[in-house]
């Protein structure tokens, strides 16, 4: 492939869409086109993100010779279908996760990616904070020692009040599981890629505060989940997701604890990991001089100029987009990376109904 700029296209004209098109721009790709739920849905997205063209439907977006990634940044249950479709098309995908609502829909995707032999990412972006990466190359170094237990939390207070609702409440659009699909599986991943271990099974309790909501009736999707776990490694680990936790904006934290030394770090303070130790805590701010290479890679600023949010996408957008051109960029999220969440959100929801552990 020459190394002009790619064309980029995304289904969906939502928030995530403009998300996804800052993060694309930013990562030097042409934002060809878009397509919405109607014509004129499209036409309006396409000027709020400077799309070249507003495609009437699907089919017209994926004719398109100039676009070589598609985006699906479409509800939850809508992902299975319209990424199939990408895939049968030949392009190459980024799919918001949840990768799909079920399991079965999850592993379906992951084999037609890679029957098709296309890149096939989800963004699971806060993998790409450098003190995330930071935090992942001390484990990995043996700095940290062996892992006793972990603590983690995604905390949120958008829909604390009974009239805020959103399509993610609704099981039809959004799926079995809201808050631990939609921002559990964050918490998950990035546990998992911290400490290079896998969560082996799993006990959950999780809660709707309101049996309705302002606009979809009755709810039958979790507000919280709390889950006790263990990892393979024999990991201790307890986790906490809510979207009604008052005051908590975006609150991911992961903090691990091992023999020689802990590490904490919190999303809405990306620019640290706290490294704590018996004698001589400290908070290590980032200095790209003092980085692991891996971190400072992703370290695409000067210490003292925060990295936040849209950074760390677009990031991922630049890893995705490099792995269509041929190269194999470090930590990159792919759709078994969106199965693994789909696994650890069921066995969640199994637990939770049965009041049993699940086994990963």
């Amino acid at each position: 492939m020459s190394h002009a700029p790619l064309g980029v296209a995304f289904i969906g004209g939502g928030f995530m869409a403009d998300v996804h098109s800052r993060a694309a721009r930013a990562a030097g790709a042409r934002i060809v086109g878009v397509t919405s739920s109607s014509p004129a849905g499209s036409r309006v997205a396409a000027d709020r993100i400077g799309a070249d063209v507003a495609f009437d439907d699907v089919d017209a977006l994926l004719a398109d010779p100039a676009i070589d990634v598609v985006h699906v940044v479409t509800p939850n249950a809508t992902h299975h279908e319209l990424t199939t479709r990408v895939l049968a098309a030949g392009k190459h995908v980024v799919c918001e996760k949840p990768l799909a609502t079920t399991v079965a829909d999850a592993l379906d995707l992951e084999q037609r990616a890679a029957a098709a032999g296309v890149v096939a990412t989800v963004p699971f972006v806060y993998r790409f904070h450098p003190m995330v990466r930071e935090a992942r190359a001390r484990v990995a170094a043996g700095q940290v020692g062996q892992l006793f237990s972990v603590q983690g939390a995604y905390l949120q207070d958008w829909l604390l009040a009974a009239d805020d609702d959103n399509w993610r409440v609704s099981t039809e659009a959004g799926g079995a599981s809201r808050a631990f699909a939609d921002i559990g599986s964050h918490l998950c991943d990035l546990l998992e890629f911290v400490t290079g271990d896998r969560l082996a099974r799993v006990q959950a309790l999780t809660s709707t505060v309101f049996a309705e909501r302002a606009s979809t009736g009755p709810v039958h999707t979790e507000d919280l989940a709390g889950v006790l776990a263990q990892t393979h490694a024999g990991a201790v680990v307890s986790l906490l997701v809510s979207q009604v936790a008052p005051g908590r904006k975006n609150g991911l934290v992961l903090e691990l604890h091992g023999a020689t030394e802990s590490l904490r770090f919190e999303q809405e303070r990306p620019e640290e990991l706290w490294i704590g130790a018996r004698t001589g805590s400290r908070a290590h701010l980032r200095n790209n001089d003092e980085l692991h290479p891996d971190a400072a890679r992703l370290a695409v600023l000067p210490p003292g100029h925060p990295l936040g949010y849209q950074d760390a996408f677009t990031a991922f957008a630049a890893d995705t987009y490099a792995a269509v051109r041929g190269t194999h960029p470090e930590g990159l999220p792919v759709f078994a990376d969106g199965v693994r969440a789909a696994r650890i959100t069921d066995a969640v929801l199994a637990s939770a109904r049965k009041g049993t552990w699940s086994e990963l």
